[in-house]
């Protein structure tokens, strides 16, 4: 067998570059068109983990076309893609805007402090926020009862008020990590742009709007892509605090994915509204970058 040392010197220089990119695209094969293949061919089986998957055409896909619970599912999720790209990234530019006013002091120690919910655990996030929501002995509550009288809101149980209460732990979680990307941004815009817009009488609104957004446009569309893919898939969140209740009003597409493989054992019907997932996510955020990308700024 012919190695790469073997080669001769003009062969062995054409093939070093191959050499370099082969690990990538083993890994690649190995970890993404291997389980991408594998899914495909399960979502038209019928499978219960044991024994031979039995052929079944395109007939999951037809059942999660008239399955109430998958659309319930769908519902929900769009529901915290709205929070997350419509709320949680506005709210991460403008704390990143006001980190990158001049003369803002402890600016290290505000960037810290918002990333923190990044690197706790969604167990412990879960555990707090599962007594924050309480609805009986939660901060939550005692607060709203010592400051305006209010009575016990169901933050967990209300059909309404769990969607407020998961957006909420969104917020708190997301905002912070996607403020650094904002800020660093920020911090990479020419100061001299700033003052052409000072010269020529801009006010804030209009720097904003005309020297700020065009200038981080790249990475806007970064960070819109990345909540969006990452609110799609949302799972930990979800299950540990309210595990998909009440009834259905918080099962997302994932939680569905994992019921139905590993409650239902229907792992052909399950890899079928994954890969139904993974064609809405995969078009949407196609769609999302070509809109706000604009290629380099000159």
């Amino acid at each position: 067998m012919t190695t790469l040392q073997d080669a001769p010197p003009r062969r062995r220089r054409q093939l070093a570059p191959y050499a370099f990119i082969a690990p990538f695209y083993v890994l690649y094969a190995l970890f993404m068109v291997v389980p991408i293949g594998a899914a495909v061919y399960l979502s038209l089986t019928e499978w219960v983990g044991l024994g031979t998957p039995e052929f079944v055409g395109l007939r999951n896909f037809a059942d999660l076309a008239g399955d109430t619970s998958f659309h319930k599912a769908l519902g929900n999720s769009l529901v915290f893609v709205f929070v997350s790209v419509l709320i949680v990234v506005p709210a991460a530019l403008l704390i990143a805007q006001a980190l990158n006013t001049r003369g803002l002091r402890a600016r290290d120690l505000f960037r810290v402090t918002f990333f923190l919910p990044m690197v706790i655990s969604p167990i412990v996030i879960a555990l707090v926020y599962t007594l924050v929501f309480d609805r009986q002995y939660g901060l939550l509550n005692s607060v709203l009862r010592a400051l305006f009288g209010a009575g016990n809101t169901d933050w967990l149980g209300d059909p309404t008020m769990v969607k407020v209460s998961i957006g909420f732990v969104l917020l708190w979680r997301w905002v912070g990590y996607l403020t650094i990307f904002f800020l660093a941004a920020l911090q990479a815009v020419p100061r001299e742009r700033y003052e052409a817009a000072e010269l020529d009488g801009a006010g804030l609104i209009r720097t904003f709007t005309a020297v700020t957004l065009p200038a981080i446009r790249p990475v806007t569309a970064f960070v819109v892509v990345t909540s969006f893919i990452g609110s799609a898939q949302l799972f930990d969140e979800v299950y540990l605090i309210t595990g998909g209740g009440p009834g259905e009003e918080t099962v997302t597409v994932a939680m569905f994915v994992y019921r139905a493989a590993f409650e239902r054992q229907q792992f052909g019907y399950a890899a079928a509204a994954g890969l139904v997932l993974f064609v809405i996510v995969f078009g949407v955020s196609q769609i999302l970058n070509r809109v706000l990308s604009i290629g380099r700024i000159s």
